[in-house]
């Protein structure tokens, strides 16, 4: 029987086509800090389709809006 799906950043990531393990979302975090004014979803770092999701999950206020909120964090650092 499957439970409830996890709107985790794992989970997102699988979501957005990218490798989901904890070590491959630390390094991508890391090597893609935005600049305290770059707005997440205009990031150089999404091709169209991941950036489409990203924004139309956050203008929905979705399930995932949680965990793209952490990701905005963890991607502005010095915010």
């Amino acid at each position: 029987m499957l439970g409830e799906p996890e709107y985790n950043m794992n989970e997102l990531f699988a979501q957005l086509g990218l490798d989901s393990s904890d070590e491959a979302i630390d390094e991508f975090i890391e090597k893609n800090q935005l600049a305290k004014e770059e707005e997440l979803i205009d990031a150089h770092i999404w091709n169209d389709n991941q950036r489409m999701f990203l924004q139309e999950e956050w203008q929905k206020d979705a399930v995932w809006v949680e965990t793209i909120d952490e990701l905005n964090v963890r991607l502005h650092p010095d915010a």
